[in-house]
């Protein structure tokens, strides 16, 4: 039975729509030759990401690695299996605001959207995907973390990326690797979190975990988005002394914590952050070396040894782009719906989404295990710990990826 969302129309649950699915993409497949079967002049791809408002840096990188996906397909002949159709991106600004980006997906489509990508937070995320469940258009998340994205039932939504949930567990089991290497100098935390759904669900998760490896979390502070000054949390980290300091903040506000902590002199073993936003980017390693130092961080990033993700990074800093995590998300979740609606030789809803739940894809340049979409979230995508050695992004874990090994302590 379909249900209703506030009133606004039915949304498919992810249970019914796999009784039809398959069929709906066997019969988009093979039901008429291609020829035959009306087809788009191009297939429009919706993108809506937060290029104003406090995390504009990020929504434009994410629009950039989305622009960069399209104009490579196109490059490379578009869908082929619709007779060479080109990629066109619908471009819209959510502003930092999930109402906003709600809004966009109800224009988008009226537009006639194919398909969605969006949104960079989890909480304009959930929104773009639940609007968009509503006329059951695919919604394929690019970076948004809260694991409630896909835990809803929506048929229609997909991240190809790892959730906050796996990403904590894995951070914390290697930390628990780091700190018994050295010794188990570590045995405090403060933890240091923005406001939003992401900043407090990955509190809420690292305050559960971080017992178990035997570090006590001593207190845990939250902050507003925006933060212009972060003195007295200093000072409150500096008189609670934790072995650790752990912040999940977005950009802005974490590049000016580190920078606040090490003007403060703060003394600890030294930052570990947990999808913190700044500590995987040379954006914030470049203008700000010696609060950068020595940082770890469980994040997004490509596999260093992978030449795909290699000759992706060239061509993005080609462009005079910084090559963020969410520059590669954002093109891989462009990227995987094009190669949904490839397989599927339809923009036919119903086949586009069953092709996104079958999809194997692997031309993603990710320390990733083999795609395999449970519930809308591919539980082949995992997260790699990286550090901060001599003003280079280091890969320290997963062993199979690394490209140096963990310095810890790291004395502040």
């Amino acid at each position: 039975m379909a249900d209703k969302s506030k009133g606004k129309g039915p949304v498919m649950r992810r249970r019914e729509f796999l009784a039809t699915g398959a069929a709906a993409l066997g019969a988009g497949v093979m039901g008429f030759p291609a020829v035959l079967r009306a087809q788009p002049a191009t297939v429009k791809v919706g993108l809506i990401h937060p290029v104003s408002g406090f995390i504009a840096f990020s929504g434009t990188q994410c629009r950039a690695g989305a622009e960069m996906a399209i104009a490579d397909i196109n490059a490379a002949g578009g869908i082929k299996s619709m007779g060479g159709a080109m990629l066109e991106a619908l471009l819209a600004d959510s502003q930092g605001k999930p109402e906003v980006g709600a809004a966009e997906v109800g224009k988008m489509v009226e537009a006639g959207v194919h398909g969605i990508v969006a949104g960079y937070s989890s909480a304009i995320s959930l929104a773009t995907s639940q609007e968009a469940a509503k006329s059951n258009t695919p919604h394929v998340v690019d970076v948004g973390v809260s694991d409630q994205i896909v835990q809803r039932g929506l048929a229609n939504t997909f991240r190809f990326s790892p959730g906050y949930g796996k990403t904590a567990e894995i951070a914390v089991t290697n930390l628990d690797t780091i700190n018994k290497a050295a010794g188990s100098p570590a045995k405090t935390a403060m933890i240091i979190h923005e406001e939003s759904l992401f900043g407090t669900g990955t509190a809420e998760l690292l305050n559960k975990k971080l017992p178990e490896i035997g570090i006590e979390v001593v207190e845990t502070i939250k902050h507003s988005n925006p933060t212009r000054d972060f003195t007295n949390i200093a000072l409150q980290i500096k008189s609670k002394k934790p072995d650790l300091i752990i912040p999940a903040n977005y950009y802005n506000e974490y590049v000016l914590l580190a920078r606040t902590l090490r003007q403060q002199q703060i003394e600890a073993q030294g930052i570990y952050s947990v999808l913190g936003g700044a500590a995987s980017s040379y954006q914030f390693v470049k203008e700000f070396p010696d609060a950068a130092e020595l940082i770890m961080d469980c994040n997004h990033w490509y596999n260093p040894k992978s030449d795909l993700a290699l000759a992706r990074r060239k061509a993005a800093e080609a462009k005079g782009l910084v090559y963020t995590y969410e520059i590669f998300l954002a093109y891989n979740a462009v990227a995987l719906l094009a190669d949904a609606i490839e397989r599927a030789g339809s923009v036919e809803k119903d086949a586009v989404i069953a092709a996104l739940a079958s999809s194997t894809w692997d031309q993603h340049g990710m320390p990733y295990g083999p795609t395999k979409m449970v519930n809308g979230q591919n539980e082949g995508a995992q997260p790699v710990n990286t550090q901060v050695q001599k003003g280079v992004i280091e890969v320290i874990f997963p062993k199979e990826f690394a490209s140096a090994q963990a310095i810890f302590p790291a004395k502040m």
